[in-house]
């Protein structure tokens, strides 16, 4: 989890903007912000903008979402800035995904009305996947969670290929920008708009990754091994950012 949420953070540059829920997301969004990227603005569907977050929030309306923010709005507010093509990333998440990035939060079955399993639906994720610029996704990787066809499409990626999206009426230029497991970091390719692995973490290899993926993946020219988390990294995301082990774990060293 350590290693997700520092690779996260990293991709998150200097006075972009971000729409986080809580978890993992929240916990790479302040890390940025602390760590890298100062002007980092995070917004919470609930209407916190621009916060500098003291301690990690347990909801998106809890009180810290507003802690010395820019503004205490609304839903409709956070969801108009999305549509207006203001934000450039969200993370997301959900029960399952497949090789276009789509992503199911809804039910596992065949059955609509009687669904082997139930979830909690979308909430905000399908108009966050929609309209902001990227979409990102912190999650465990195995079969079960990667499969060649979700149940249910909550929230769109790439939907069938290239091309879907924009005929689906949503802005050209929008979709998934990365995938980050405990396994690897996953792009997207830019012609089949297929899951392509960019980075290896330490100590795994392409048959492991494969072996935990429902569907064929696309590998880059230029795989790398992931940049393990710094001391640094770590002392501020255990001490600073989550010191309570609500994400992280109460488990770790330090």
């Amino acid at each position: 989890m350590e290693l997700m949420i520092c690779l996260a953070s990293r991709y998150l540059e200097d006075d972009s903007i971000v729409v986080v829920g809580t978890g993992a997301p929240c916990a790479a969004a302040m890390l940025a912000q602390k760590m890298y990227s100062p002007r980092l603005m995070i917004m919470f569907e609930a209407g916190g903008i621009g916060p500098l977050l003291p301690s990690m929030p347990i909801s998106v309306g809890d009180s810290r979402t507003f802690y010395r923010g820019l503004g205490a709005s609304s839903m409709p507010e956070i969801m108009e800035t999305c549509q207006r093509g203001l934000v450039d990333y969200t993370f997301l998440g959900g029960a399952q995904i497949d090789m276009y990035g789509n992503i199911n939060s809804t039910m596992v079955g065949t059955d609509h009305a009687r669904p082997k399993v139930r979830f909690p639906g979308s909430g905000g994720a399908n108009d966050l996947a929609s309209f902001c610029w990227k979409t990102m996704m912190i999650t465990p990787q195995d079969k079960r969670r990667f499969t060649e066809k979700i149940d249910f499409v909550t929230s769109p990626g790439y939907l069938d290929g290239p091309g879907a999206r924009e005929a689906a009426g949503l802005p050209p230029g929008t979709g998934p920008y990365k995938v980050i497991t405990d396994l690897c970091v996953i792009g997207f390719d830019g012609e089949s708009k297929r899951m392509k692995v960019e980075n290896i973490h330490p100590g795994l290899d392409r048959e492991v990754i494969a072996e935990n993926t429902g569907f064929e993946l696309l590998w880059s020219e230029n795989l790398v091994q992931s940049e393990p988390p710094t001391a640094a990294e770590l002392q501020c995301l255990r001490e600073e950012v989550d010191p309570y082990r609500y994400i992280i774990g109460r488990s770790g060293p330090g």
